[in-house]
Formats: C-alpha cells, sequence, structure tokens
C-alpha cells in the first residue's frame, strides 16, 4: 500500500457568498473545493435537496472513497445492497468500488456535506448535470465522461426497492 500526500502550499478557504452554486430547487449544489485546489488530497460540495428530492443516482467511483455527513435534515444512502437513513450528525463513508446513490428521506429535506478522497476534478461534472437538467446536453453526454469524473452509473435493487 503506497502513502498518498497532497502538495499544495495555501490553506484552501471558501467563503459561503463566494463559492458557486449549480442547480436550486430541489436539488442544489454549493462547489466548495476541487482536486485542483487540494493537491489531489479532496473534493468537496454542499448538497441541499428539497423534500424527498434525488440527490444521485446508484453509481460506483472505483479511485475514490465518499463521505456523507448530513448537516440537516435526512436523507437515505445507499451504500452496495444496504440502504441506510441517516440524520442530522451522521456520517456515512462509503468505499471505492461501492455502489452508493443518496436522496432526502420522503417528506424530509436534506443538506449534506460530500467529501470525496482522493480528489477527482468534480466542479465540471456537476455543471455538466446542471446542462443535462436544462435540456443542453443528453443523457448519453453523461456516460461519455464517466472515465473522466471516475462515476461510474449502474442499477441497483436495493435502491430501487426502497420505497
Amino acid at each position: 500500500m503506497s502513502l498518498f500526500v497532497p502538495r499544495f502550499d495555501e490553506s484552501v478557504i471558501v467563503r459561503e457568498a463566494g463559492a458557486e452554486v449549480v442547480g436550486g430547487d430541489p436539488v442544489g449544489v454549493r462547489l466548495l473545493a476541487d482536486s485542483s485546489a487540494t493537491g489531489g488530497a479532496l473534493s468537496t460540495v454542499r448538497v441541499t435537496l428539497g423534500e424527498g428530492a434525488d440527490g444521485a443516482v446508484p453509481h460506483l467511483h472505483r479511485n475514490s472513497a465518499e463521505l456523507f455527513y448530513l448537516l440537516d435534515g435526512a436523507a437515505e444512502v445507499l451504500s452496495g445492497d444496504d440502504v441506510v437513513t441517516a440524520e442530522r450528525g451522521d456520517l456515512v463513508v462509503v468505499p471505492p468500488g461501492k455502489p452508493h446513490a443518496f436522496a432526502a428521506v420522503p417528506g424530509s429535506t436534506a443538506d449534506i456535506l460530500i467529501v470525496i478522497t482522493p480528489g477527482v476534478e468534480r466542479f465540471e461534472y456537476f455543471r455538466h448535470l446542471q446542462r443535462l437538467r436544462l435540456g443542453e446536453a443528453t443523457p448519453e453526454s453523461l456516460l461519455e465522461v464517466q472515465e473522466r469524473y471516475d462515476n461510474h452509473f449502474l442499477r441497483s435493487t436495493a435502491w430501487e426497492k426502497r420505497h
């Protein structure tokens, strides 16, 4: 096992007012720090979900773990074949290669801090999702960039059966 040591010279400070927000209601993504800002250590975003809103469909990352910290509300999180309900103050960390997805619990909102480590340049991925929502990109275009963003979509019976 090798040790990854990130290389960056300055502290990363992101003020709420200066962070780009992609989307809005029912799904907003505040872009906080991308891999290039942290020397590859991590990428982090804050996702706000309206009542019962889907955050991400089932997918996996081959090279990164993903951390979900519930700042407020409640979310369902797929981790492998398990769907867990996380509430304010709960932490879920999904290892590389394990299918995962997340959504606000029906009747609840969710405010989630998400960290991917080691980092992957993800800001453009979230901008791409926004273009998809606005009809400026096709669903097929997302499949074309799976390798670039280490975001590989899949089906999950556990996720499909949750309601």
